[in-house]
């Protein structure tokens, strides 16, 4: 019998899980969610590598090590993370040789803090490619002003990037070109095309979370009936973008000389409103070629209950648009909303890292007292 994840992946959409932890690796559990929910990759974040390293002993060993050759947080954590996820790409290596490359991906995030420096991204971006050491590996920068420059450098070394915490369509259509420069400074180098990745992960539940409390403070009905419809109508509207920008002469050159195009990721798709079904943020986004990362949470439910009825993107431009002008005409302003949530998310990010690095501290401290 078909699931609803297998019917998600016939759909075009590659389910990618929003989570991974060492227990998850030593347990078998990712490769049950290869094999029993169609799980093709997995995207991390300092949120998630927080609570994996500080929730249970998994780590202890390491860290008993990293103690004893006298490493201080940062570099602790760089060797944790990029352990975990070089052991993570080990685990979809089948998935990606099956997919040409195009599934089968583990993402890795450079430190948040680095995200207004574009050298410095940079530079960790190549490092942290370097250490993985592994072809189905994403490196994750973030899509501020100066994260584009990055990539677009970074995707000219030939290194795949997932970029990240874009809310904006007017941001997104900047990502691509970063990618489409990157791409055009890589073939000018000889490199080969096909080998370059990308996804461009478009932020869609916070989008919710911060207008439906702009729309509950107006208090009207004509308020009410708008809530839990823009985080769906701006991420249909970017894989109109999507559709738009790969199909000009500009990509059609870089195409035939092999080049794949940033496959647009639905991220932040768990539901925060326990007023919305549990499965909003992906049977609502179905069409050929995206990626959908989800947490554990919402790959459950989906798995139990999604109703996967096929394409829920194309020919809905008009409708999603029609939302996001309601909403400016009640004073909702769009590019308020996802300048907050750009330095939000970041802030958050931030933090994750920062608490990460004292805990990781603090227990190498432990380590090193034990003896």
């Amino acid at each position: 019998m078909s699931t609803p994840t297998a019917e998600l992946s016939n759909a075009g959409v590659s389910i990618w899980l929003d989570d991974l932890s060492r227990k998850r690796l030593n347990t078998g559990n990712l490769q049950e969610l290869i094999a029993e929910k169609n799980v093709v990759g997995v995207t991390t974040n300092p949120s998630i590598f927080q609570a994996a390293i500080t929730g249970g002993q998994d780590y202890a060993a390491q860290i008993k090590e990293l103690a004893a050759a006298g490493a201080d947080a940062e570099k602790a954590v760089f060797e944790i993370t990029t352990s975990d996820v070089a052991d993570a790409c080990d685990v979809f290596a089948e998935v990606a040789k099956a997919t040409d490359g195009v599934d089968g991906r583990v993402s890795i995030e450079v430190d948040p803090r680095k995200a207004w420096d574009t050298e410095g991204t940079i530079a960790e971006a190549k490092e942290l490619h370097a250490k993985v050491g592994k072809d189905n590996v994403h490196i994750k920068i973030p899509a501020t002003q100066e994260g584009l420059e990055a990539i677009t450098a970074t995707i000219a070394e030939g290194i795949s990037v997932n970029v990240t915490l874009i809310f904006s369509l007017e941001r997104y259509r900047a990502v691509i070109n970063a990618y489409l420069n990157g791409l055009e400074q890589a073939k000018a180098k000889g490199l080969d095309l096909s080998k370059i990745h990308s996804v461009a992960s478009f932020f869609v539940s916070r989008v919710d979370t911060e207008i439906d409390k702009r729309l509950n403070t107006l208090g009207t009905d004509e308020a009410a009936a708008l809530k839990g419809k823009a985080g769906v109508a701006n991420a249909r509207l970017a894989y109109q973008v999507f559709e738009e920008l790969f199909s000009t002469e500009r990509w059609n050159v870089l195409a035939a000389a092999g080049a794949r195009p940033q496959r647009p990721l639905w991220a932040s798709t768990g539901v925060k409103d326990p007023a919305y079904p549990d499965t909003l943020y992906v049977t609502g986004l179905v069409a050929q070629g995206v990626v959908n990362t989800m947490p554990e949470k919402t790959l459950d439910a989906v798995f139990d209950h999604g109703d996967v009825t096929g394409d829920t993107i194309t020919g809905t431009y008009a409708e999603s648009n029609e939302v996001l002008d309601a909403l400016e005409k009640l004073g909702v302003s769009y590019n308020d909303v996802v300048a907050k949530l750009e330095t939000e998310g970041l802030d958050k990010f931030v933090a994750s890292w920062k608490e990460l690095l004292a805990d990781v501290q603090a227990a190498l401290n432990t380590a090193s007292q034990e003896g």
